[in-house]
C-alpha cells in the first residue's frame, strides 16, 4: 500500500524541485557522520524547526533501515500502530516500508498492532521523510504511531525495539519525532523545555515522562521519546548530545507565545 504525502505543501514545499532546494539548504553537508543509535528532532513547518532538524541530521550517518515513532495527533487508530508493508511517499520519490523489519517489531512489541489508519491524517513521521531521502536515497523505514499508553507499556515497547533491532546485520536508527512546550512565552517555553532536555541528555526515559507530565510540559512526543530513550539504553548507549535548541519566534520574531525545537543525538 502507497501512502501518500498529506502535508506536503503545507508543513514543507509541495514541489520536489522547491522541496530539494530546501531540504539542501537546511541540512548543511559535513564529512563528519556519527554513527547514532537514536536521533530526537522536530516535527513542526519546515520554516520554523527546519532548521534543528536538518542540523541534526546532517551529522548523523543514515543506515539502511530507520524506525520512525512519532506522536499520533488526531487520536485514530491502534495506540502503537505500526506501518508494516508497502512504501511511503513524498515529492521526492518513495520510500519502502522494511518489512521484515516491521514484522520482528511486531513479534517482539506485543502492545503494537499493524495498522494504518493512525498514519493517515499524521505528520510527525512524513516531515522526517524528505531528510532521510535526500541524505540516503535507499534507506527504508518503519513508521510507528503511540499514543496514550502508560509509562510500563513504553518501557515495555523499548525493551521490544532494542530485541528486534539487536536481531539486524546493521543496527537500524530510531527517530523519535517531537516538539517541545507549546504556546508559551519563550522565556517559559526554554525552562520548561530545558527540565524535559535534562532527562533525554541523562538518558532517563522514566524521568522524562515523570518531568513531563508533573510539570505538565507540552512536549507532544513525549511518549516515542520515551521508548526511544529506553531502546537506546537497551542498545547501549553512552552517550546524549543537544544538537540545537530553537523556538517558533527565532523565526517569527515574536517571544510572546513560541514553540519550542530541539535535536538531539543518542549514541
Amino acid at each position: 500500500m502507497l501512502r501518500t504525502a498529506v502535508v506536503a505543501g503545507q508543513f514543507y514545499p509541495g514541489q520536489r524541485e522547491s522541496l530539494l532546494k530546501s531540504v539542501t539548504a537546511l541540512m548543511p553537508t559535513t564529512s563528519l557522520q556519527k554513527t547514532a543509535i537514536g536521533v530526537m528532532s522536530p516535527h513542526a513547518g519546515y520554516i520554523y524547526s527546519g532548521k534543528v532538524a536538518g542540523q541534526t541530521f546532517a551529522g548523523v550517518k543514515i543506515p539502511s533501515e530507520v524506525i520512525i515513532l512519532g506522536p499520533n495527533h488526531h487520536g485514530h487508530g491502534h495506540v502503537a500502530a505500526v506501518y508494516a508493508s508497502g512504501a511511503w511517499e513524498t515529492p521526492l520519490g518513495e520510500t519502502l516500508i522494511s518489512a521484515k523489519l516491521a514484522d520482528r517489531v511486531l513479534r517482539e512489541c506485543p502492545m503494537a498492532a499493524e495498522d494504518t489508519l493512525a498514519h493517515r491524517f499524521e505528520h510527525s513521521l512524513e516531515v522526517q521523510l524528505p531528510f532521510l531521502q535526500l541524505k540516503a536515497p535507499e534507506t527504508s523505514i518503519v513508521p510507528i504511531c503511540i499514543s496514550r499508553m502508560p509509562l510500563d507499556l513504553l518501557l515495555e515497547m523499548g525493551n521490544g525495539l532494542a530485541r528486534a533491532i539487536s536481531s539486524c546485520a546493521e543496527r537500524p536508527l530510531i527517530i523519535a519525532s517531537t516538539d517541545m512546550t507549546h504556546y508559551e512565552s519563550g522565556k517559559s517555553a526554554r525552562a520548561k523545555d530545558f527540565m524535559a532536555l535534562g532527562k533525554v541528555l541523562e538518558m532517563d526515559p522514566e524521568g522524562l515522562f515523570d518531568v513531563v507530565f508533573d510539570n505538565r510540559i507540552s512536549m507532544c512526543g513525549v511518549l516515542p521519546t520515551v521508548v526511544m530513550l529506553q531502546a537506546a539504553k537497551n542498545l547501549g548507549a553512552e552517550k546524549a548530545e543537544l544538537i540545537l535548541y530553537s523556538n517558533s519566534g527565532d523565526v517569527t520574531g515574536d517571544q510572546s507565545e513560541v514553540v519550542g525545537y530541539a535535536g538531539v543525538m543518542i549514541s
